[in-house]
């Protein structure tokens, strides 16, 4: 499977899923699982790749800020989200985590207080080989290193928070009036 391949897929299920992250991911495993065992080991591989270069400090900065917090697994959660919304806003947010910013659901999440999160997401590729092959996903033989975060900063640090991200902490850290 092709990265190209892999952001259809997704954005097929993106349509027949309503855009909330639950049927989006129901809908991709649904999708996936009439494909190839070879295909969905692709998809697999690919979604690792895509986990793995957004795992960037900033980024996770970005999640802790709209989601009030962010623990190592609800920064993957996160990014289960991310994947939802497409590969434009994904690789806009991966170079430029502050763009979430102009997302109009992160906007309106600055007064709501909903938090992005699609753990179900990150085990399509489990789920839809399983349903295909009735057996498991067989391990990648190849794992993609998760790179390094030596630049991690204290999310907490309101004057950081507003260096690095400026607009999402002129969301979230000084949230506007309603």
């Amino acid at each position: 499977m092709r990265t190209e391949d892999f952001w259809q897929l997704i954005d097929e299920a993106r349509a027949g899923g309503g855009g909330e992250p639950g049927p989006v991911a129901a809908r991709a495993v649904a999708l996936l699982a009439e494909r190839d065992p070879e295909d969905i080991i692709g998809y697999a591989r690919h979604q690792t790749r895509v986990l793995a270069a957004s795992h960037k400090a900033d980024l996770w900065g970005a999640a802790y800020l709209i989601n009030g917090g962010a623990s190592a697994d609800g920064f993957e959660h996160f990014r289960g989200w991310l994947m939802t919304q497409g590969r434009a806003v994904f690789a806009r947010a991966v170079a430029e985590p502050d763009s979430l910013a102009e997302l109009p659901q992160v906007r309106a999440a600055s007064l709501s207080g909903e938090e992005f999160s699609a753990e179900q997401m990150l085990s399509v590729p489990w789920d839809a080989y399983r349903k295909a092959t009735a057996t498991d996903l067989p391990a990648d033989r190849d794992p993609v290193r998760t790179p390094d975060l030596n630049d991690f900063w204290d999310f907490d640090e309101e004057d950081e928070a507003r260096r690095r991200l400026p607009r999402l902490a002129a969301l979230f850290v000084e949230p506007p009036m309603e």
